[in-house]
């Protein structure tokens, strides 16, 4: 018998040999053991606990989402919060729609009492951000939320955050995960619950959360002229039915038409491929909707609530999908409109990451603003934030995969405030006698017409790994030294945690350190190559610039997506 299925079996009959299993896990386990493939998939390896905590396939084994792994993470994760905390220790655990998530939340809740710790546990699903608004708001020590994000249906996740609302950061992350380690047996994990020290979440939190957010409203005015707005939303089938609908009706959004096929939270997401606004696929029956009601925007979030998709009208009078760099830019615009006229007193910034596009960065200059970049992931921008509390002020920022956060009060990608907040935007831009994508024209026009693309290369299993090492080493032995006949005037290695110009001065990037390139030239363009930390995938992002003149917009359009099509071939791609 060969070693890899010998391993499995040994890591299966482990299992089978605990205590702490239920008969039901039993029979899976004992029905595995008679089919090679499938025992090898769930219990050769261990489902990593990486550092932004448990994402998987659902099912019986060492190497899948289930109540026992969720166990041992929580345990690893109880045992940790016990060593850097005194006295009463409490989190807060929030899930989402997936299949499982219900179980896996009261799982966690059950194995941090058993262990002391206080917990607040939603009675029901809902929004990822509205975990992050929990934990700050109960004065938490730590929180858990069951999800997998915008992952196909198979998938669930467990993601951990700390005291301030954020996801766990260095150093709390590496520590996390070796506790995590340490358990080796689910007869390690106390599942016995006391149900004395769990509180189920109610309205309460609901109101408090909301009002936080209707609290954020910058132009109250534009929305009582403009109530009118016709607003599509759609779920997808998640969380986000709990609280973005109500949360516009709250802020004076009369006219909001629910995709209604799609408002059911339902974890095997019937009517898409993927539960993703990033994918035309998923907002085509928003879209649809829009059409025959002659809506103005259509809105779409995915699975826990923490990105938000949108399509507005173009210039011709189509809905077109607006990408996550777009949205970003002109929620950023507004903000710092508003807060320029309500006085900007220089101590305020914005927050992107290092992938996002530079006309965040633009348009923050022109209103004397700084702009931070940080590493992808939103826990770096609460990373930021948390730097910085006191002594500066986070107005907003984002990311380009969709996800944006308004204000200090959430530490975590928030769609249902950057819901509200684009509608508002909208409205504002009604008022100016501007439609959403005639101001982003605006834009465009004064600080630039960035565009961006996003490539990604899929090389699965452990030769795809290595491929995507390799690849990775060749471009810092041989970078190129132009792009799109464009010069290479800077390279920053994120990985060396250095960046140095054309004549080999370098200079400290200030960021941890990650396995990410950029190559920028002297014409403007960016291109930024990331293997992925969840996926067998490598990333290229590319961004180029121009000047929008004479309302040509879909001409200037065109010539930016040929300078990235002769980037592609410059990189061989």
């Amino acid at each position: 018998m060969p070693d890899n299925v010998m391993n499995a079996k040994e890591n299966a009959n482990k299992w089978l040999s605990a205590a702490n299993l239920d008969n039901q896990s039993r029979k899976e386990i004992e029905e595995l053991l008679q089919n090679q493939e499938e025992l090898e998939e769930s219990f050769l390896s261990s489902l990593e606990f990486g550092t932004g905590g448990l994402r998987g396939i659902m099912g019986i084994g060492t190497n899948r989402v289930n109540k026992y792994t969720v166990g041992m993470a929580t345990q690893g994760f109880a045992n940790y919060l016990k060593s850097q905390f005194e006295g009463t220790i409490k989190v807060a655990i929030a899930y989402d729609s997936r299949n499982n998530s219900q179980l896996f939340a009261q799982t966690t809740a059950d194995v941090f009492s058993a262990n002391g710790i206080e917990v607040y546990l939603f009675k029901e699903l809902r929004p990822t951000p509205q975990l992050s608004f929990a934990i700050r708001h109960l004065a938490c020590n730590g929180g858990v939320v069951i999800t997998a994000s915008h992952n196909p249906k198979e998938y669930n996740g467990y993601k951990a955050y700390w005291s301030d609302g954020g996801q766990i950061v260095p150093p709390h992350d590496k520590n996390i995960i070796e506790e995590v380690q340490k358990i080796q047996s689910i007869d390690e994990v106390n599942f016995k619950a006391n149900p004395s020290l769990i509180t189920y979440l109610d309205e309460d939190i609901d109101n408090a959360y909301l009002k936080m957010i209707t609290g954020l409203s910058l132009s109250p005015d534009a929305i009582k002229s403009a109530n009118d707005t016709k607003i599509v939303f759609s779920s997808i089938h998640g969380t986000g039915i709990t609280m973005v609908p109500r949360a516009l009706n709250e802020l004076g959004f009369k006219n909001v038409y629910v995709v209604d096929e799609q408002k059911t939270p339902d974890g095997n997401f019937p009517t898409v491929v993927y539960p993703n606004p990033e994918e035309a696929e998923a907002m085509s029956m928003a879209l649809d909707k829009a059409r025959e009601i002659d809506a103005d925007m259509v809105m779409a979030t995915d699975p826990d609530a923490d990105r938000v998709g949108i399509a507005v009208k173009n210039l011709k009078g189509e809905f077109q999908l607006l990408n996550g760099n777009q949205t970003g830019s002109l929620l950023v615009y507004y903000l710092l409109k508003k807060w320029k006229e309500k006085g900007l007193k220089g101590n305020e910034y914005i927050g992107k990451t290092i992938v996002t596009t530079e006309l965040i960065r633009s348009i923050a200059k022109g209103f004397n603003t700084e702009c931070y970049d940080t590493l992808t992931g939103f826990k770096w921008i609460a990373d930021l934030i948390r730097q910085k509390e006191g002594e500066e002020v986070f107005i907003g920022g984002g990311e380009e995969s969709y996800g944006y956060m308004i204000g200090e009060e959430v530490r975590d990608k928030d769609a249902v405030a950057s819901s509200v907040m684009i509608a508002e935007m909208a409205a504002w831009a009604k008022n100016e006698g501007l439609t959403v994508f005639e101001l982003l024209i605006r834009i465009y026009k004064e600080y630039g017409f960035y565009y961006e693309e996003l490539k990604s290369i899929t090389k699965k299993g452990m030769k795809g790994a290595e491929e995507i090492k390799n690849m990775m080493i060749d471009f810092r032995q041989n970078p190129p030294a132009s792009l799109a006949e464009s010069k290479v005037i800077t390279t920053i290695d994120y990985l060396e945690g250095v960046k140095f110009d054309e004549d080999g001065k370098k200079e400290d990037v200030g960021l941890p350190k990650s396995n990410v390139l950029q190559y920028l030239t002297a014409d403007g363009t960016k291109v930024s190559i990331r293997p992925s930390g969840t996926e067998p995938k490598i990333k290229f992002y590319f961004s180029v610039m121009g000047k929008l003149e004479n309302d040509d917009y879909f001409e200037t359009e065109k010539k930016l997506k040929s300078k990235v099509h002769n980037l592609l071939r410059d990189l061989n791609l």
